[in-house]
């Protein structure tokens, strides 16, 4: 049986990070939960990486072109390296809900200088995190807002900044629509330069005075000459916002819901968790943090253990926390960064403004046979650091019977609880060659190439794609 305060601890950090080593869960357990949680909610007390790391190994990625994920390289590079892990998944969520993609902006750096505003902004008060958005320049070129003018509204950003950004579908009309792109006309980019031959220039956000329709407006019930800013205020206000970012945070944070087109006609799983996190919205004045706390010191949350399914950047991400020895940026993280993509998400470059439907549709044939088959060949590979250390941990317990083994190293991978049929196939393959033993260097030998292979069959299992 597993401690319940490491098993609490991995939860947290698997859902608040990309998972833990058995040596930090243990530290954070002895801090204590509470503790832990304050400090993932304030990442300044932390010092921040040193990105020019990165640069000095690997100056492609400073332009990375448009080369399939190899854009993703420097913030794989930067999670998992990271102090500061609730930081960094709150980059990957709001990635998702302000999805912005390289196949139309057509240059990741464009699409990383969006992640690094998640990463410097994703905990504060959300109404200026949507302002810095509805100033991106890539997220201007994404949803045409460069060509909104006064003369020639364009509504695909008015209509995304509603439909999938604040408030979603059923909380506003057409009119609503046409009247919010009307007061972010004039707001666009600066004439870009020719491409340069590491890439293109840098965009730069751009208020055309002369663009702007200076009318008076009417939007949700409020009447004025309402600018961009004006419209941000009175989206942030609405009771519709609160528990459209409440939802997508349970979504992401606690268990898997239905998909986001679907929310005005499906219910919340736990409409009780969505209304105290959009009292916290509320009450905070529009502040994240404030919902993270509620969130993570919650018993909905800490009752939620495998309740969703891993995105594949998490399973990619967690299983090389988890095995060690890819933190420093070595040739290969190219690759590397390329794997979640494989498994059906492209970072930097999702499928559409609706971003990537979450949960089982994440898994089809070929997917999960990627998942199965990055995670063992990481796992099986002994050498690795992380699987040096559970091998030491289980060694230190001496001779083993098969089922003692089975449960060391199912503790070990989360600590995971399989099912009853998944349990004795492993303990029948673990028994195959009787006990497990140290004494001698070919028991060690032998007891190792044995660890390696059922570490393998663990990450093979259902319980494994789960957080």
């Amino acid at each position: 049986m597993a401690n319940n305060d490491i098993a609490l601890m991995a939860h947290l950090m698997r859902r608040a990070g990309f998972g833990a080593t058995r040596d930090e869960l243990e530290v954070l357990a002895a801090n204590g939960y509470e503790a832990t949680v304050e400090a993932l909610l304030d990442p300044d007390a932390q010092e921040p990486l040193d990105r020019i790391e990165m640069m000095r190994y690997h100056p492609w990625t400073w332009r990375p072109g448009t080369l399939p994920g190899m854009g993703a390289a420097e913030w794989l590079r930067d999670i998992l390296n990271t102090k500061r892990p609730l930081e960094e998944k709150m980059t990957l969520f709001w990635h998702q809900v302000f999805a912005t993609g390289v196949s139309k902006v057509d240059h990741y750096d464009d699409v990383m200088d969006m992640i690094v505003k998640f990463r410097h902004k994703g905990m504060g008060n959300y109404r200026d995190l949507l302002l810095e958005m509805a100033k991106d320049p890539a997220m201007i070129y994404w949803l045409d807002n460069y060509e909104n003018t006064a003369d020639a509204v364009n509504e695909n950003w008015g209509r995304e900044l509603l439909e999938l950004f604040s408030m979603g579908v059923g909380s506003y009309t057409e009119v609503d629509v046409r009247e919010c792109s009307r007061a972010f006309t004039g707001w666009t980019i600066e004439p870009k330069l020719p491409r340069g031959p590491l890439g293109r220039f840098d965009w730069f956000f751009k208020y055309r005075e002369e663009d702007h329709d200076e009318d008076e407006k009417t939007f949700l019930g409020e009447t004025g000459n309402f600018n961009g800013e004006d419209i941000i205020d009175i989206i942030c206000r609405q009771p519709a916002t609160a528990n459209f970012i409440a939802r997508h945070l349970y979504n992401f944070f606690v268990a898997d819901e239905a998909q986001v087109p679907a929310w005005a006609v499906t219910p919340p799983k736990d409409e009780a968790a969505i209304e105290l996190l959009a009292n916290a919205y509320m009450e905070s004045n529009y502040d994240i943090r404030s919902m993270l706390r509620v969130l993570f010191k919650s018993d909905f949350f800490k009752d939620a253990r495998f309740a969703r399914l891993k995105s594949p950047a998490e399973v990619v991400i967690g299983t090389l926390k988890l095995v060690g020895g890819a933190e420093f940026p070595a040739p290969g993280i190219g690759d590397l960064s390329r794997q979640p993509c494989y498994m059906g998400q492209d970072l930097l470059n999702p499928p559409s403004v609706e971003g990537w439907h979450t949960g089982a549709e994440w898994i089809n044939s070929g997917s999960l046979m990627r998942r199965v088959n990055f995670t063992a060949e990481l796992v099986g590979d002994t050498t690795r650091p992380g699987i040096q250390d559970m091998i030491s941990r289980l060694k230190a317990q001496g001779s083993q019977s098969a089922e003692q083994l089975v449960d060391g190293c199912l503790d070990l991978m989360g600590p995971l609880e399989v099912a009853p049929e998944s349990h004795r196939e492993l303990v029948d393959f673990a028994g195959e060659k009787g006990e497990v033993r140290w004494d001698s260097e070919d028991d060690i030998q032998s007891s190792t190439q044995r660890v390696g292979e059922l570490l393998q069959l663990i990450v093979s299992l259902r319980e494994y794609q789960y957080a």
